[in-house]
């Protein structure tokens, strides 16, 4: 379909809580899902929200066999993830960097939960129902956060581990967000 301009912080509209998606299976639903694919796969994104490209509705994707934002990752199964809920499976938290289309040339170190279930819809409505750790509960959490006006900047404890791609990582071939 076509690829999208991706909001950045600062844009109002991040700020937002979107709205559940309460028809499955639709035109509208199909194209901006193939929007969202088209503009993440066009980036390298790890994920994509779809409040990111201007749509407030509960929608994320996200998933990679390799990510050159992320090399060391493990991969993660793409998925489309409608109306997500998240259930953290303990307290313990695992810290990491993350980066984010809509703050592009920025990183920051982030806490995320380390191991939650999540559970949802795919596209035509069928339940989804994961219980998942690692880099792929992070990527979980980031993109739900957008579906809550929150940004991962919002999440980061230690600002001195936070900063542009190129100062932290001089010299280091890490993809720009």
């Amino acid at each position: 379909m076509a690829v999208r301009p991706v909001l950045r912080m600062g844009d109002p509209r991040l700020l937002q809580v979107s709205r559940p998606v309460d028809r499955f299976g639709s035109p509208e639903l199909d194209d901006l899902l193939r929007d969202m694919e088209d503009t993440m796969r066009a980036l390298d994104g790890a994920g994509l929200a779809a409040p990111q490209i201007g749509v407030a509705l509960r929608v994320v994707i996200f998933g990679f066999s390799a990510s050159p934002r992320y090399p060391e990752a493990e991969p993660v199964p793409y998925t489309v993830l409608v109306n997500p809920a998240l259930e953290a499976l303990s307290d313990e938290l695992e810290e990491g960097w993350e980066g984010c289309l809509s703050v592009p040339g920025l990183r920051g170190w982030v806490p995320r939960l380390r191991r939650l279930r999540y559970r949802g819809f795919d596209a035509r409505g069928q339940l989804i129902d994961r219980t998942v750790e690692g880099f792929h509960a992070r990527v979980v959490q980031h993109e739900c956060d957008h579906l809550d006006g929150i940004l991962y900047p919002m999440r980061v404890r230690d600002f001195t581990r936070f900063g542009f791609t190129e100062e932290l990582f001089p010299g280091q071939a890490v993809a720009d967000d």
